[in-house]
């Protein structure tokens, strides 16, 4: 039987973030019940509030798509009277996460080891570039960088060109969820401990363990993976193939899909063929092969193929756009899109992808304006007047 709360609803969530790496992670609290108070500076708040296509105006599709199920409230931290108000909150709250470079923090007072003496179960995470031990601790981290230097770069794209990034904004996310994880050992370790912890967590730490697998490649045979594109150094076939009307993306994994796979393409020549009778030999004849499948996929549109490799068992799905995927079967027979709410109006968002039985997840419910909690957050935790929340604010 489902149960009427989330279950992180006794979470209280003092959200520094900004940007993404942080904010996707608070996100997630939220979604999961936690109360999530994101401190913003008046001046302007979140910077991805204005990260807008040329001509559009108000909060940005980038902050709709972080900040759902958050409290915004606007305190000056270089005043003397933000720091204390962010204090009060802090001797109150289970979990702060901040993302500024190291030291900024401490700067005001705000760190780990000072907010500690105040509420010893405090949980504190820190998202940097590097990570708050590393030499290189106070050089700003950007997702792009992280993707540069961790080998992401050179994993991507196909060999004839230059390193690409990811399209998305791969680093901040798995930064994102890696703190997410450090988070909920820490809460389970206060549980049995009754202490709180410094969680610190880096955008190159979390590329460089994502990509854990492909870095055994260099640590094992002292050389880099080649760069294969959408294909792959240890499959084949695999990759991106024309259709009549688009792309597909395959994934023959083993000699059993293989074998399928040819069946579906109507060419069992290519199963029987020496040349590709093994994975090994497959990839020792890889340009031959991969010329072949070319032209039989370009013979039909792409859904048919789709439906016909899967319904042989293989792999295989439509490249699509954005657009095409927020508007999906798949997309919407799981609910991933949800109406929110911001500055009076209802937008979509996409959804949480964890479905929990039994406590489930908050559907999204609003993305805060610029500092419309203020008010009430400090007064309904702290008690404070009107006057003094003018003061916070730095107004």
């Amino acid at each position: 039987m489902s149960h009427p709360i989330a279950p992180l609803d006794d979470l209280l969530v003092l959200d520094f973030t900004r940007v993404i790496a942080g904010p996707y992670l608070t996100q997630m609290l939220g979604d999961f019940g936690a109360e999530i108070i994101k401190i913003e500076d008046p001046r302007g708040g979140d910077d991805f509030r204005h990260y807008n296509p040329p001509g559009r105006k108000g909060d940005a599709p980038f902050f709709l798509g972080l900040n759902r199920n958050k409290k915004s409230v606007t305190i000056d931290l270089a005043n003397a009277a933000g720091q204390q108000a962010i204090r009060a909150l802090a001797a109150k709250a289970d979990v702060v996460v901040e993302n500024f470079r190291p030291g900024v923090m401490a700067k005001y007072g705000l760190d780990y080891q000072s907010l500690r003496k105040l509420n010893p179960r405090l949980i504190y995470c820190s998202i940097s570039g590097y990570g708050h031990s590393s030499p290189f601790r106070l050089v700003a981290g950007y997702d792009p960088i992280a993707q540069a230097e961790t080998g992401l770069m050179h994993l991507t794209g196909p060999a004839e060109i230059e390193p690409q990034k990811a399209g998305g904004s791969v680093a901040d996310t798995f930064t994102s969820l890696h703190a997410g994880m450090a988070l909920m050992a820490a809460l389970q370790a206060r549980h049995r401990t009754g202490e709180g912890q410094h969680v610190d967590v880096a955008l190159f730490d979390s590329m460089l363990a994502a990509g854990g697998y492909a870095a055994m490649y260099p640590l094992m045979l002292g050389q880099d993976m080649p760069r294969y594109g959408n294909g792959s150094a240890v499959l084949v076939p695999m990759g991106t193939y024309d259709c009549a009307d688009g792309q597909i993306m395959v994934v023959v994994g083993n000699d059993r899909q293989y074998a399928r796979f040819c069946e579906a393409l109507d060419r069992p020549d290519l199963a029987t063929d020496p040349r590709y009778g093994s994975l090994s030999d497959r990839l020792a004849n890889r340009d031959a092969l991969e010329a072949e499948v070319v032209a039989a996929l370009r013979a039909r549109p792409r859904q048919e193929w789709v439906e016909l490799l899967r319904a042989a068992g293989v792999p295989a799905g439509a490249v699509r756009t954005p657009l095409e995927a927020v508007a999906s079967p798949e997309a919407l027979g799981r609910e991933m899109i949800q109406p929110a709410t911001h500055d009076g109006k209802t937008q979509n968002v996409v959804w949480s992808p964890f479905r929990l039985s039994d406590t489930p997840v908050r559907k999204p419910g609003r993305v805060p304006v610029l500092g419309e909690d203020t008010d009430s957050v400090l007064q309904g935790l702290l008690g404070y007047t009107a006057e003094q929340i003018r003061t916070v604010k730095g107004a």
